[in-house]
């Protein structure tokens, strides 16, 4: 089963693994203040679809991309997993293990992503609708 998922253009430094990935649609958002990212205006939100088989290897080259700068992550999921990327590390989430998301969840916040951004609990109920 594929993953499906959103990368934020602006979040990579090196653009070149969104050549690789098919995207299914894109929008472009105004910034707001709430989002606690002054540095940009705008994000590019890229939704994406990724061969199950090509997962793994997706993820490290998401990592590989991420702005060095700012603190972002890059997730995708199907029904089953959920890979939650951040720069230089990945997790490879078993979507019925709430344990697993707590570690990425302080993971996330020692880097400083802000925690409203980190509540990968209204995720989950996404496939239940």
């Amino acid at each position: 089963m594929p993953y499906l998922g959103t990368i934020i253009q602006e979040s990579l430094e090196k653009t070149d693994v969104l050549k690789d990935l098919k995207i299914i649609k894109t929008v472009v958002e105004p910034v707001l203040h709430s989002h606690k990212t002054p540095w940009i205006k705008q994000w590019t939100l890229h939704t994406v679809e990724i061969p199950e088989d090509e997962a793994d290897d997706i993820a490290t080259r998401i990592s590989k991309s991420l702005e060095s700068e700012h603190p972002w992550y890059a997730d995708f999921k199907n029904k089953d997993y959920h890979y939650i990327i951040f720069r230089g590390k990945w997790f490879k989430i078993d979507r019925s293990n709430d344990e697993e998301y707590k570690n990425v969840v302080k993971f996330g916040l020692l880097l400083g992503i802000p925690d409203y951004q980190l509540d990968f609990s209204t995720q989950i109920k996404e496939w239940e609708r």
